[in-house]
């Protein structure tokens, strides 16, 4: 496995200079952040009926697309930029490359709000142009260092763009129904990122922040079964309309991550706050898998597996591993404030409140919707105004990132 390489800190640096472009995490975090929260924001917004969602996406299409190629994208772009360098030893974009990076990804999300006097045709050009410019950003330092395991990223990326391409077909009428697919191909992938790099930091960053003399447990057929459910699982849910085999697959998937999850897990995490929201949030993943099981035998709607997959699985370990990655990549110490444990356990509540009390109280369903996002708010929120100062100002240790 190559983990994330965490640093501790071991000099002050005096140097008070900005540096919000001197490595991926730290532009793309901040952004991530922030369109968290204002994402989130206008969405209740425009569920609430006070405001709309513009003229180029509709309601329920601006909201999929954007949690899944804007902040999600975000959280991965800053992952991989940054992890690429540990992984090869070969630097990736600083500077005014990477600033024009953050601002393709910027205007992906202004530009649909002029949808009246910019032509949709640049709003999908622009749009889509982030994943295609992360890619080839990625692919000069993994391609050179011709580490398989991690060239499989790319192919990963370019997935990810096909889908985002899918969703602005049908938005500017090239294609009828192609909308929903393309946002289950950049979720999945997303999914997958996340199992792939979860698989490589969690059992890390478990034995190393307990310091038990306690490893975690592998087992190779697990770690080779893990990614490929969530393929297989796509796959199916794309192209075989057969709820008895969706159900099939959500089974196996469901056991193989639980089984990966349970391996990992020891009794310690619960005193660190870095450690069990990286657990909680891998379980969201299960939980989900559980929930689409459910839904495929028709016992309970399937925008609740949904969910636990995007703001549990994907919403708490993002949340977490930006946090854990911030800390360690910026020198500091690997230790989560009071405040962003609240954020974390707020977070979590938020889930539970879109995902379980729904079934419990139908009635306060719309209600439930509105608490479940205000708490995703205040989560994102604590993360914004603690971590900013962390990603734009300079390394703790003096060291460069």
């Amino acid at each position: 496995m190559q983990p994330l390489n965490i640093q501790e800190p071991s000099v002050n640096n005096p140097n008070k200079k900005l540096v919000p472009f001197a490595l991926g995490f730290r532009p793309f975090f901040l952004l991530a952040g922030i369109a968290a929260v204002a994402l989130m924001t206008q969405w209740l917004f425009v569920y609430s009926g006070i405001s709309n969602a513009g003229n180029y996406y509709s309601s329920i299409g601006w909201h999929g697309h954007e949690m899944v190629f804007a902040y999600a994208a975000a959280v991965v772009a800053g992952f991989l930029l940054t992890a690429a360098r540990n992984w090869t030893g070969i630097q990736t974009i600083t500077g005014a490359p990477l600033a024009l990076l953050a601002a393709i990804w910027l205007a992906g999300r202004l530009l649909p709000l002029f949808a009246d006097t910019v032509p949709h045709l640049i709003i999908a050009i622009v749009d889509c142009s982030f994943l295609l410019g992360l890619t080839i950003a990625l692919a000069f330092p993994l391609i050179r260092s011709k580490q398989v395991n991690n060239i499989a990223f790319l192919p990963l990326l370019l997935v990810m763009f096909a889908g985002n391409v899918l969703v602005h077909l049908q938005l500017l009428g090239i294609m009828e129904t192609s909308t929903q697919a393309g946002e289950n191909m950049g979720i999945y992938m997303v999914v997958l990122v996340m199992v792939i790099m979860g698989g490589r930091v969690i059992p890390f960053f478990t034995e190393r922040g307990l310091d038990s003399g306690i490893n975690s447990k592998h087992w190779q057929w697990i770690e080779r079964l893990a990614p490929l459910t969530i393929i297989l699982y796509l796959l199916t849910q794309l192209f075989i309309s057969n709820t008895l085999l969706l159900a099939l697959m959500a089974t196996v998937t469901a056991v193989v991550h639980g089984v990966r999850l349970a391996g990992w897990y020891q009794h310690g995490i619960w005193r660190v706050p870095l450690l069990w929201v990286l657990h909680l949030g891998y379980g969201w993943l299960v939980i989900s898998f559980i929930l689409e099981l459910l839904s495929a035998l028709g016992l309970v709607d399937n925008m609740l597996a949904l969910h636990a997959l995007t703001a549990g699985g994907i919403g708490v370990l993002t949340l977490g591993m930006m946090a854990r990655v911030a800390l360690g990549h910026s020198g500091r110490p690997l230790v989560a404030s009071k405040a962003m444990a609240w954020a974390f356990a707020l977070l979590n509540l938020g889930v539970v409140v879109r995902i379980l009390l729904p079934a419990l109280f139908p009635a306060w369903h719309s209600w439930l919707i509105l608490v479940s996002g205000s708490l995703w708010i205040i989560s994102f929120s604590i993360f914004s105004f603690i971590y900013t100062p962390i990603l734009i100002k300079p390394r703790a240790d003096g060291q460069p990132g």
